[in-house]
């Protein structure tokens, strides 16, 4: 199997205990290039814990984290970053440096990496900000300024600054109201489209999950009870998959 051929996330046999508490028992995930797979659970079922696991912030107990086809873990600082700059983050809410404005928030990626000179960051902030359907006067606003929906897009911008294959997003739509999640959504939609990217999120939105996966992953009893796409979900035969899916709200 080639390099290209290979799956983009290989989770392996991952256990992942909090002191006394196991919240992932043999759990096991594969995402294919290309895909766009939804993490869903109830509350506590280790959904946001594995997303941390994908993003390098926690180690498991046991088993691997793959990702590119490399170990995610071990090897030395250098490979580590190497691989971490493939992937970009959006986090819940938005995660943005308050002291920053727009610019050095979707800039900082750029400018840690060390080899980029001011004037290409210049240019691939603004570039950025055009694809998320932001303005070059935007790039002056402080982050106490941005309504809900344009601090989504800029910490979007900034998770897209190096390029990424891989985006993980953490609750994308939350915060939002139905018209600018429907919009972030679509933008979400767009450029995945457009860049190719591969996209992993932690959504407990019907609307999110059903405009944007492919795939759904269902954590439930410590581990992946089934993954899927969306339509076979709804139809399998689990007590938590009938009320999450089809219950009252």
């Amino acid at each position: 199997m080639s390099a290209t051929d290979a799956p983009l996330i290989e989770v392996c046999d991952v256990s992942t205990r909090f002191g006394e508490v196991w919240v992932h028992k043999h759990l096991d995930l594969t995402v294919q290039r290309g895909a766009a797979v939804a993490l869903v659970g109830g509350s506590g079922s280790g959904k946001t814990t594995l997303l941390r696991h994908l993003i390098g912030l926690t180690r498991p107990h046991a088993g691997t984290v793959r990702l590119f086809g490399e170990p995610l873990f071990g090897g030395g600082p250098q490979r580590e970053r190497d691989l971490r700059r493939r992937f970009g983050v959006l986090f819940q809410q938005g995660a943005l440096f308050s002291a920053f404005n727009v610019f050095d928030n979707i800039a900082f990626p750029l400018r840690e990496l060390g080899w980029v000179d001011e004037g290409l960051v210049r240019e691939l902030v603004l570039l950025k900000l055009a694809m998320v359907e932001l303005e070059a006067r935007h790039a002056r606003l402080m982050p106490a300024e941005l309504s809900g929906g344009m601090i989504k897009r800029v910490a979007l911008a900034r998770a897209l600054a190096l390029e990424p294959e891989l985006l993980l997003l953490d609750e994308p739509t939350a915060g939002l109201d139905p018209d600018r999640s429907a919009s972030f959504v679509r933008l979400i939609r767009q450029l995945g489209a457009d860049l190719g990217l591969t996209v992993v999120l932690v959504t407990h939105d019907l609307d999110t999950l059903f405009e944007l996966s492919t795939r759904v992953a269902v954590v439930a009893e410590q581990r992946i009870i089934v993954d899927a796409p969306p339509r076979e979900v709804v139809a399998f035969p689990h007590p938590f998959i009938h009320e999450y899916f089809l219950g009252e709200r």
